[in-house]
């Protein structure tokens, strides 16, 4: 009677085990997926982080170059160094464009706006790549979409009551820039990171 008591124990016990089993591989398979649309999203951020800051940069390069062509040339060349120029040029869709390649995403689109006071540009991409197959019906033809914002913030300070006809001392974070307008050589500038800082906007 002993006997036929245990194996009766284990007959009841393997149902329990089998549908144990089918809820831990569900759950495993869950996780999988989730795990799979968090990979999708991380890769679209750092896809639109790295297009955002490339469109950010170029516009940094025209800037200098609109700033060394206004040295001497224009009263209101100080305004560049505040950032109240806009430098917006077709080579910040470009950039954002290749960037956004090179993370094998695609460039929906490209802003220019100001963000916390700074000029910038938000960055929309989309994944050319899926989430991919997982017990989630249809996650196999989800692209994932993100979007990045990054600034231009000017790093130099100077006399507010500074006459651009005459020589002006910037004091760019701790690093001193003095620049002659009626001595300029574009060569005298330093590099553009030196003047303005391009970061993502928190």
């Amino acid at each position: 009677m002993t006997g036929l008591g245990h194996f009766g124990d284990r007959g009841q016990t393997l149902p329990i085990y089998i549908w144990l089993t089918g809820i831990l591989l569900f759950a495993a398979f869950a996780f999988f997926a989730f795990a799979q649309a968090a990979s999708a999203r991380n890769g679209a951020q750092s896809a639109a982080d790295a297009a955002a800051l490339a469109a950010a940069q170029d516009a940094r390069d025209e800037l200098m170059d609109q700033l060394s062509g206004a040295i001497g040339q224009d009263d209101n060349w100080l305004d560049w160094l505040d950032g109240e120029a806009d430098p917006a040029g077709a080579g910040t869709t470009a950039a954002a464009m290749q960037l956004a390649a090179q993370n094998d995403s695609t460039l929906q689109s490209v802003q220019p706006g100001v963000w916390n006071g700074y000029p910038g540009y938000q960055a929309d991409i989309q994944t050319n790549y899926t989430v991919g197959d997982s017990i989630i019906p249809g996650t196999e033809g989800m692209q994932a979409r993100a979007h990045a914002i990054a600034v231009i913030q000017p790093r130099c300070d100077f006399d507010l009551d500074a006459d651009p006809k005459k020589p002006v001392e910037l004091n760019c974070d701790g690093e001193t820039v003095n620049i002659d307008p009626e001595d300029f050589n574009p060569d005298d500038l330093p590099d553009a990171s030196v003047l303005f800082s391009v970061h993502l906007a928190e």
